[in-house]
């Protein structure tokens, strides 16, 4: 996935079926939802909770790129090239924590 590309495919979707952006308070609002959607479906399914009819049949693919499409948003309304900020997040990642998982103890 490049990320550049999928903002530039999110804004060309926003100003052709969109009619524009929601304002980035609205946008943090369904990002938080969209989260929240994501979080009920693997604690049902994955953790301790016995999941609900109703739940069964929802993607957990479906609900993670709709988390993926609020957050391209927020970058685009923002001024973010999100493949740029990523590329630098992985560098100091790979620096930062080149050996910090593998001297866990609490992973062994």
């Amino acid at each position: 996935m490049n990320l550049k590309n999928s903002q530039l495919d999110v804004d060309t979707w926003i100003k052709e079926h969109g009619v524009r952006y929601f304002n980035e308070l609205t946008n943090m609002a369904q990002l938080t939802e969209e989260v929240g959607e994501v979080a009920r479906i693997i604690a049902r399914r994955y953790g301790e909770q016995s999941e609900k009819e109703s739940d069964k049949n929802k993607d957990l693919g479906e609900e993670l790129a709709d988390v993926v499409f609020v957050v391209l948003c927020l970058a685009n309304q923002t001024g973010i090239d999100l493949q740029a900020a990523f590329n630098k997040k992985m560098d100091l990642k790979s620096v930062r924590d080149k050996d910090r998982h593998k001297n866990n103890e609490k992973l062994k």
